[in-house]
């Protein structure tokens, strides 16, 4: 579609269904919603012009494609929650006049505004706030944006006693607008867009905890009070996110990790994990299923130093790219030495001792190598986000044909390993380039175009269960990647897997196979991870089952309890049978009631107590209660040991076990 002429009075606005229609320059999208229908008009919140909101007030003064936002729309969520700030800033300015209002953006799931005031807020004023934001929102005030000057806009504030609000102006790029928006009396600067009036806000929304806050995120600025909040386009929703934040708490894993008596952290180790006994025990227990899974599928399991000289980084590229993440330590031979961040160059090293040919490839390694990252200390977030853990890495060296064959490869086994530990809803991303990279254009055109159509096979493969996207950007400094999103037991999502492609590093680290040709050859190095940060899928399985684990992956299977002290003797040999079967058992002999002995074990998780008294030591049987049931089942004990030992094998070798069974 031609553009209109600078100087023609009327413009073309194209619609979602292809639809045109000719206007005056200059008319409100309120006015052309009228004009199409009241109904429309009535229903809409904002509009969209060649896909950025904007107020329906605005003018439209170019050709443009146009859609008018409803307010149950995706994209007035985030309108929905900026507004809210706002309506909550006016409600704490109108509660207490003298606090001035700083910035109050929009982020995941809600909002907050950070304020400065004298005295500290208390958790009780938030209800207070809410109730003041319910009158403003009952008086449904229009938002009118106007635009100022800045000495305006700076003496308004000024006089206002708003001195953060001076700064902000000072702020702004002299080539935009000071734009102020205007909801009844009150006012605040603010970028936009809005909707059309406070009403529009609705009732779902919630202001959640009160928090410190250093201005521009400064810590040699003043400490500002920040209020966070969330709001939704319908109570139903809010409800729905207040209960899936109730989970979370339940399920974190933190809390689960004290009273399990898996891990803890301390000062004096930022970011890394103290792991006791039954922590370690579950955290082996992901390795030895993992060891399993990659042994069957031609992994070599290698292991590389932690740490290496740093000319060694400087020629892989991680240390123009990626110093910042780095631990680095001088030495007094003046040596400098860099604790390894990734195990990629390592796996190089290991790859080039030896000549290759094209038959050895591809050639797998595999290592549960520990790596150290710089994670910034707010950041970290205990098992999730750490700064030294371990990685169930593994580098794929290929011929470039052999790409497309193994991402899939990679792909399937990644699918069947979240199967195994039930994560069935997984969304594959392809990250591409970002700014900061190392090689050419043309390489990360090449490997972006193979990638894309790997993504697509995932998609078909998938048959509806596999969403897939793009992440803009997101790649690794030397080339795209997938990355794989699961999703858990209360639809949140974690990024765990990836498979990513280079072109780059082996070449740029000396790597080469002799081809069909006998000439040298650089091959193809795919980055491989499936639970990416062990540590990290450690967190996730804790929350995920919310410390209920399946009996195969609990740290402590099962607890054998007396009831009377005459059955202790028994109650040390029903747990050496268990343990002779292989299963994980204690024994609890304490002279305590049955009662406080069942408490106590359901809070730490245990899944199994089977509880012994002279009855069951005289008739060779036990009560077996599960985790969460009030129920028992008395049964004899080679019964009991047999079924858990059926409940306590990994999946992997139950279906290995399965196809022995069919092959005889």
């Amino acid at each position: 579609m031609a553009d209109a002429a600078p100087d023609s009075k009327q413009i073309t606005l194209t619609f979602p269904d292809g639809a045109t229609r000719k206007i005056e320059r200059g008319t409100t999208g309120m006015s052309v919603a009228k004009a199409i229908s009241p109904s429309l008009a009535k229903r809409t919140v904002a509009m969209s012009l060649d896909g950025k909101l904007a107020d329906l007030a605005d003018p439209i003064t170019e050709d443009a494609t146009i859609k008018f936002v409803a307010r149950t729309d995706p994209e007035a969520l985030e309108l929905i929650r900026h507004d809210a700030a706002h309506v909550m800033a006016e409600a704490v300015q109108a509660l207490w006049p003298k606090t001035q209002v700083t910035i109050g953006p929009v982020i995941e799931n809600g909002f907050y505004y950070d304020f400065a005031k004298q005295e500290p807020f208390h958790p009780d004023d938030l209800a207070k706030i809410e109730k003041k934001m319910g009158e403003i929102i009952a008086k449904n005030a229009p938002f009118t944006k106007e635009v100022w000057s800045r000495n305006k806009a700076k003496e308004f504030f000024r006089e206002r006693g708003e001195n953060f609000k001076v700064e902000l102006v000072d702020a702004i790029p002299e080539d935009q607008d000071v734009k102020i928006y205007k909801q009844g009396e009150w006012l605040d600067l603010c970028r936009g867009p809005h909707m059309a009036s406070t009403g529009q806000v609705g009732k779902a929304f919630k202001l959640q905890k009160i928090a410190g806050a250093y201005w521009r995120g400064d810590p040699n600025r003043p400490m500002l009070q920040r209020i966070y909040g969330t709001a939704w386009a319908s109570e139903d929703e809010l409800k729905d996110y207040l209960h899936r934040l109730e989970e979370a708490e339940k399920r974190d894993h933190r809390k689960l990790g004290r009273e399990m008596d898996l891990f803890h952290f301390q000062e004096e180790a930022p970011g890394s994990v103290f792991w006791h006994a039954k922590g370690w025990t579950l955290f082996q227990t992901l390795i030895a299923y993992m060891r399993r899974r990659l042994a069957a599928a031609g992994y070599n399991e290698v292991n590389s130093p932690d740490m290496m000289e740093k000319s060694f980084w400087e020629v892989s590229g991680h240390w123009e790219n990626y110093r910042e993440m780095m631990f680095v330590t001088e030495l007094p031979d003046e040596r400098t030495f860099c604790c390894k961040p990734m195990n990629c160059p390592g796996h190089v090293q290991i790859f080039k001792h030896g000549l290759k040919s094209y038959r050895d490839l591809p050639l797998k390694l595999g290592e549960f190598g520990k790596v150290h990252r710089y994670e910034p200390s707010g950041a970290m977030h205990g098992l999730l986000r750490v700064r030294h853990f371990t990685q169930d890495d593994a580098h794929i060296f290929i011929t470039e044909e052999q790409l497309e064959e193994q991402c899939l490869e990679v792909n399937d086994l990644l699918l069947s390993i979240y199967e195994d530990f039930g994560f069935k809803d997984i969304v594959v991303k392809l990250s591409t380039r970002p700014e900061k990279r190392v090689g050419t254009d043309e390489q990360w055109d090449h490997a972006e175009a193979i990638m894309a159509k790997v993504l697509k096979e995932i998609e078909k493969r998938g048959k509806g269960r596999i969403k897939t996207s793009i992440n803009p950007g997101e790649g690794a400094f030397y080339g795209p990647k997938f990355e794989y999103v699961l999703k858990d037991a209360i639809g949140r999502d974690w990024q765990c897997g990836t498979t990513q492609v280079d072109f780059n590093l082996p070449g740029r680290l000396g790597a080469f196979y002799i081809d069909e040709h006998s000439e040298k050859k650089t091959p193809v190095m795919i980055h491989r991870a499936i639970f990416g940060s062990l540590e990290r899928f450690t967190g996730v399985l804790i929350e995920n089952f919310a410390g209920h684990f399946p009996l195969w992956l609990s740290p402590l299977q099962i607890v054998v309890a007396t009831i009377v002290s005459d059955a202790d003797d028994y109650a040390l040999q029903v747990a050496e049978q268990l343990r002779a079967a292989g299963l994980r058992v204690d024994v609890d002999l304490r002279n305590e009631k049955i009662n406080y002995k069942v408490r106590e074990h359901s809070l730490a998780k245990v899944p199994v107590m089977l509880v012994v008294g002279k009855r069951e030591a005289e008739e060779g049987k036990v009560s077996m209660r599960r985790l969460g049931s009030q129920d028992q089942k008395v049964m004899p004990l080679a019964e009991a040991i047999a079924s858990l030992c059926e409940e306590a094998t990994p999946p992997d070798l139950k279906r290995a076990a399965g196809v022995v069974d069919k092959a005889a």
